[in-house]
C-alpha cells in the first residue's frame, strides 16, 4: 500500500473521530536500512513492498492526520548491534520530528536469551532511557526456561523493569509459564497469538488460550496483525478491513483481558501487504469508540505506557 492511500483513510478518519485527549502511541512499528554497508537480516531483498529504507519520517506523515502520535519500534532482526543501531536512530530522530510528535517513546529490543552473556547484553541495553523490553519466540521460551541460566536472564529483564514481547510459536503456552513463574514480568502477545482468521470465526482452541492466559494480570495482549493474519489465512492479498469482520477475535480478547491490557499496534510497515496505514487505525477505531472515551485512552495511549513503562 502506498503511502497516500494511507493518509487518505487516516484523514477520512479524523474527520469523524473526537480529538484524542492524549497522543496516540502505536505500540508495533519497525524501522531498518537496507541500503547501508552491511545491509540487513530482515526483510529478504526478494520481499517488494518491505525491502526498503523505512524511517520514522514516513511513520509521522502517515499518522499525522490522526493527530499526535509516539511509537514502540519493535526490533526484528537477530543482530546485537541492531538494537543499538535503532536506539542510534530514536537519538536523531529527536531532533527531526514533526511538529506535535513524539517519535520514538520505547525500543524493544532483539536479545538471545539462551546466550551465557545475554545478561551484560540486557544491562548493557537497559542503561538507556528508550530500551523498554526485548521480543522473543514463544517455542524458545518453553524449551529455555528449562535451563537456570536462561531463566536467570528472564529474572534479568525483571529486575532491569523491561517487558517481554512474544511472536510466534506457542505464544500462549509460553506467557502462561512465563507469568506463573515471573508474577512481576510483564508479558505482552504480539498479533492476536498469530491467530488463524477467516470466515469461520475463532477456533475454540484459541479462545481457550486467549481465556486461560488473561486470568495473569501481568500478560497484555497486542492489538495488531489483524489484517495480514486474515490475508495469510485466507490466501487473499487484499483482506477485509472492516472492525465488524474482526468482531469475534476483538470481543473475546476484550472480554478476556479488558481496557486496560489491550494496546494497539499497527505492525506497519508489515501491515502494508494487506492494508494501508490508515485502514488499520481505522478497524482498532472503530471497534472502540462505541465503549467510551477511557477504553479509546487506554487503547491507544495508557496500555502502552503500562505495558512498557515508556516516557
Amino acid at each position: 500500500m502506498g503511502c497516500a492511500a494511507g493518509v487518505t483513510a487516516a484523514k477520512a478518519l479524523a474527520r469523524d473521530a473526537t480529538p484524542p485527549s492524549l497522543p496516540l502511541i502505536d505500540s508495533h512499528t519497525h524501522f531498518y536500512d537496507p541500503a547501508r554497508p552491511e545491509g540487513v537480516p530482515w526483510p529478504p531483498k526478494d520481499d517488494a513492498v518491505l525491502y526498503r529504507p523505512v524511517f520514522p519520517r514516513e511513520w509521522e506523515r502517515l499518522v499525522e492526520p490522526i493527530g499526535p502520535a509516539g511509537t514502540i519500534v519493535v526490533e526484528a532482526s537477530p543482530w546485537v548491534e541492531d538494537n543499538q543501531w535503532l536506539l542510534d536512530l530514536a537519538e536523531r530522530h529527536a531532533a527531526e520530528r514533526l511538529p506535535g510528535m513524539l517519535g520514538i517513546v520505547g525500543v524493544v529490543g532483539n536479545l538471545p536469551l539462551d546466550d551465557a552473556d545475554c545478561g551484560k547484553l540486557i544491562d548493557r541495553f537497559a542503561s538507556h532511557r528508550l530500551f523498554r523490553g526485548i521480543r522473543t519466540h514463544g517455542d524458545k521460551v518453553l524449551a529455555g526456561l528449562q535451563d537456570s541460566t536462561y531463566a536467570g536472564h528472564v529474572a534479568r529483564l525483571v529486575e532491569r523493569d523491561l517487558t517481554l514481547d512474544l511472536n510466534g510459536g506457542d505464544a500462549f503456552a509460553a506467557a502462561d509459564s512465563l507469568a506463573t513463574r515471573f508474577p512481576s514480568l510483564r508479558i505482552v502477545i504480539d498479533h492476536l497469538g498469530n491467530t488463524r482468521i477467516t470466515p469461520d470465526g475463532p477456533t475454540a482452541e484459541w479462545l481457550g488460550a486467549v481465556g486461560k492466559v488473561a486470568v495473569h494480570p501481568n500478560v497484555f495482549m497486542k492489538l495488531s496483525g489483524l489484517v495480514e493474519s486474515a490475508a495469510r489465512s485466507m490466501q487473499v492479498s487484499k483482506p477485509p478491513t472492516q472492525a465488524g469482520f474482526y468482531e469475534r477475535w476483538l470481543e473475546a480478547v476484550w472480554k478476556a483481558f479488558g481496557e486496560r491490557r489491550l494496546l494497539f499496534g499497527s505492525n506497519w510497515p508489515v501491515a502494508d501487504r494487506a492494508a494501508s496505514y490508515g485502514d488499520v487505525h481505522a478497524l482498532a477505531a472503530s471497534f472502540v469508540r462505541g465503549r467510551g472515551a477511557e477504553a479509546e485512552r487506554w487503547l491507544f495511549n495508557a496500555a502502552s505506557q503500562a505495558a512498557y513503562r515508556w516516557g
